[in-house]
């Protein structure tokens, strides 16, 4: 079945009357009286960071029509599969429509029995349980974790909360999804920030990211989890002939549409990166008037890779791409002006992601692509660019215990060994239990955590752990901000629909969950909370205004100017006469301006790190690393259950503070050889995890009809040769066992995979009974098969493109593959 990028005029959306088809089809919705809408409302799209507007047409204020924006140029009208599930959330006999206590059954079990409960009753529930921890001096065993699904600035509402409770373990999804570029662009550049933007860049006028001349794409399936920019991109590229290289293991449609498909051994990018920036340098294709100028490091960085002997020749070992392929890449990426790099997940969740994309920030900087339209390091990140700022608090805190170290999945280190202290109550809005690496020891986790609430749409898996359920809003039936998280690019989104129940958006819950402590606080004046979290705030138009007033960078970002854009909007845009900057470091007044409005210590600088330059290597970024095993210039390293005798990280027992996110610790690590004995006689095969296709995001499109009708099934991708040789058909049952556990799934026989490696598709999950109306089997979660033990030590990043493993015929099952 084909799932292209859909236009406007697809028959799919043919329910609005206003819409005249551009084919000679004549549209037989026109003058239909009960299609003919009466209204319709301007939204966002939250099922991938395109962030595409959608039109939404009503009649008696049921959806019937779902259209994209045709006056974007950069969405051109486009929507995706995922478009029409937004309505499929909100009509959904699946919904969680009232809060839920806990009245029977043992936590994790699907026997678990709830009753419903008033808000009041649910919240002063919650509010009890973090003032006894915090009155008994636990505060610190209280910890949050965000999901990116939330309205924009629900984080700096729980901030606020575990600020005024005392505690530091207020964390996000990002070390699940894509902390570590971030942290990487922080520390080369300045800004943690995706570079550079899509479409015309309005302080300049010319095109930015669609002017690229050479595209390097490593680690990112843009067709699937990208499709309506990744479109723009190839319209684009038509126009320019931008050569096109992708870099995945595995062939994707991202790989389809390329120039060249480069299949490394999984884990191993770092290692081609590196061969490139020696290929590069050694050879003088490098940018000297840019280095000479903006460069801090590169004398440094060319005598460590020499040293190193880290060769295209080296590179090509390691990775098993030939030597002229590596060569090639790197001379082409150096000599097209301008040339992009493009990251996402698949570089994220290595065990060495911070490191491999410093070296990637490398690559941009010495070739002179970076503060340029059409270059840059375009590295997806998971959260509002910078902190979304609220008055100041006034009311006193004390000071907080550290944090554990970096990354939620710690959470179940804390919980089953104490170390460095037991977390006692959770408060989640993601799925650690399908999210999380390792699952079988985070689910043991969670059966043994003291208090623990869930707040989501459904019964997800992580809901029967709870001891409190509150039931949410989905996008549709909520006003507020949603982002293009690559570009930094917002909307404003109207609210579609009334609520479904009693469902509240998140920040409003986090508002109702302060008034309750205020209530029952007998230690601080309940006019403290209620100072903080002002009751206006809950109409999110109010919070939004003390955003744009309070955050720096922001003063143009307006409710009222994003309301008439049929664009979206980029940060940071400084005030209302602002374009906004779609080039990060371009060497233009727009730039300057919004730089002082971000900073005015920064006054006049071009990148926003201490010197003012690139900063590849410093002494003092040397000295801030080197307490975790890390240094400013890169070693290879990369996963222990990568085949062959590569260095690794050994993890030390002490806990240093995380010079990346210093409220956390870390473990410090030294590179060495693998310790003990490789697992790859029993498991001689390289797996990795992704998303299933273009239908799904994460796991809340498999809980609607669309997404388990069309990809309900875990098809998991083998090489024939790998088949053949493990006695395996197309569409057999399958088993991927690995050191952890193991998951079930259909073959699908594909020969666009390295033969050492197969694909896992993640987020599904046994509770997803929704696929039960097909036929869907309730699969036992991908990340059974990853260890959470290793994890880059900086951004907390966990190593999901790796894990030892064999596949067999799953002999048990007859049809599909249950869990």
């Amino acid at each position: 079945m084909s799932l292209p990028v859909v236009s406007a005029t697809s028959a799919s959306q043919a329910a609005a009357a206003s819409h005249t088809s551009s084919t000679s089809r004549p549209d037989f919705t026109e003058q239909s009286a009960a299609l003919s809408p009466d209204r319709t409302v301007t939204t966002a799209c939250q099922f991938c960071n395109s962030n595409c507007r959608l039109r939404v047409d009503l009649k008696a204020d049921r959806v019937i029509g779902v259209r994209g924006e045709a006056n974007d140029p950069v969405q051109a009208g486009g929507l995706c599969v995922k478009a029409e599930m937004m309505p499929e959330l909100v009509y959904n006999d699946q919904r969680l429509t009232t809060p839920l206590r806990r009245v029977a059954g043992k936590k994790g079990s699907p026997d678990s029995r709830f009753e419903p409960v008033s808000w009041d009753e649910a919240l002063e529930t919650i509010a009890r349980k973090l003032l006894e921890l915090r009155d008994a001096g636990q505060a610190h065993t209280i910890a949050n974790r965000t999901t990116g699904r939330m309205l924009r600035g629900t984080g700096s509402l729980v901030a606020r909360l575990f600020a005024m409770l005392g505690s530091p373990n207020n964390t996000d999804v990002g070390p699940v999804c894509n902390d570590a570029g971030a942290n990487a662009l922080t520390a080369t550049f300045g800004l943690g920030n995706f570079t550079n933007g899509y479409g015309t860049d309005a302080a300049t006028g010319k095109e930015d990211l669609g002017s690229a001349r050479y595209l390097l794409l490593l680690g990112t399936n843009q067709a699937e989890t990208h499709p309506v920019t990744y479109e723009h991109l190839l319209r684009e590229r038509a126009k320019t002939g931008a050569k096109l290289t992708v870099v995945d293991p595995r062939l994707t449609p991202t790989g389809a549409q390329a120039d060249r498909w480069v299949a490394p051994k999984p884990h191993t990018d770092y290692a081609l990166v590196l061969g490139m920036l020696h290929h590069i340098i050694t050879t003088g294709r490098h940018d000297q008037e840019f280095v000479d100028r903006w460069v801090l490091g590169f004398d440094e960085l060319r005598d460590h890779l020499i040293s190193h002997r880290y060769t295209a020749a080296w590179a090509a070992k390691v990775t098993g791409v030939p030597e002229k392929t590596i060569t090639a890449i790197a001379e082409e990426y150096a000599a097209a002006k301008p040339a992009a790099i493009y990251c996402n997940a698949g570089i994220s969740h290595q065990l060495g992601a911070f490191d491999t994309y410093r070296a990637l920030t490398f690559l941009a900087a010495v070739t002179g692509n970076i503060g340029v339209p059409g270059g840059g390091c375009n590295f997806m990140h998971n959260t509002w660019p910078g902190d979304l700022h609220l008055p100041p608090l006034r009311a006193r805190t004390s000071d907080r215990t550290q944090a554990l170290p970096v990354g939620p999945d710690y959470f179940a280190e804390s919980i089953l060994t104490g170390r460095p202290y037991r977390l006692r109550a959770i408060i989640a809005q993601g799925n650690p239990l399908v999210s999380s690496a390792n699952t079988l020891r985070v689910r043991e986790a969670f059966e043994q955590l003291e208090f623990f609430v869930y707040t989501g749409l459904f019964m997800e898996e992580p809901a029967y752990y709870a001891d409190i359920i509150l039931p949410v809003c989905s996008g549709l039936e909520m006003e507020g901000v949603y982002m293009r998280r690559d570009d930094r690019a917002i909307r404003w989104q109207d609210q579609v629909v009334p609520r479904v129940g009693e469902s509240r958006p998140d920040p409003e819950i986090w508002i109702g969950l302060a008034h309750a402590l205020a209530r029952l606080d007998t230690k601080r004046p309940d006019s403290e909370w209620r100072e903080a979290f002002p009751e206006k705030w809950t109409d999110y138009r109010n919070l939004w205004a003390e955003f744009v007033k309070h955050t720096p960078g922001m003063a143009g970002m307006t409710e009222q100017r994003m309301r008439h854009r049929a664009e979206p909007l980029q940060w940071p845009c400084p005030s209302t006469d602002h374009p906004g900057v779609s080039t990060l470091y371009l060497d233009h007044p727009s730039w300057y301006e919004a730089v002082e409005a971000l900073d005015a210590k920064h006054g006049g600088k071009r990148f926003l790190t201490p010197s003012g330059k690139v900063e590849i290597f410093t002494p003092e970024l040397e000295a801030k690393l080197a307490p975790t095993g890390h240094g400013a210039l890169p070693v290879f390293y990369t996963h222990p259950e990568v085949t062959g005798s590569h260095p690794t990280l050994r993890y030390k027992s002490d806990f240093v503070v995380n010079p990346i996110n210093p409220q956390a610790l870390t473990h410090a690590v030294s590179i060495g050889p693998r310790q003990g004995r490789s697992p790859h006689g029993a498991y001689p095969l390289m797996g990795m995890t992704g998303r299933p296709s273009v239908v799904h995001f994460a796991e809340v499109t498999h809980w609607t009809r669309t997404g388990k009708q069309l990809n309900g099934i875990r098809l998991i991708q083998i090489h024939p040769r790998t088949a053949r040789a493990n006695g395996i058909a197309d569409g057999d049952p399958v088993r991927v066992e690995s050191p952890r556990g193991s998951v079930t799934g259909t073959a699908l026989l594909w020969e666009g995979i390295r033969e050492d490696t197969i694909f896992v598709p993640n987020t599904f999950g046994p509770a997803q009974r929704v696929g039960d109306l097909y036929g869907a089997p309730r699969y036992e979660p991908a990340n059974v098969l990853p260890d959470d033990g290793h994890y880059d030590n900086l951004s907390g990043q966990q190593a999901f493109k790796c894990f030892a493993c064999r596949v067999v015929k799953d002999t048990q099952s007859s049809k599909g593959s249950r869990r």
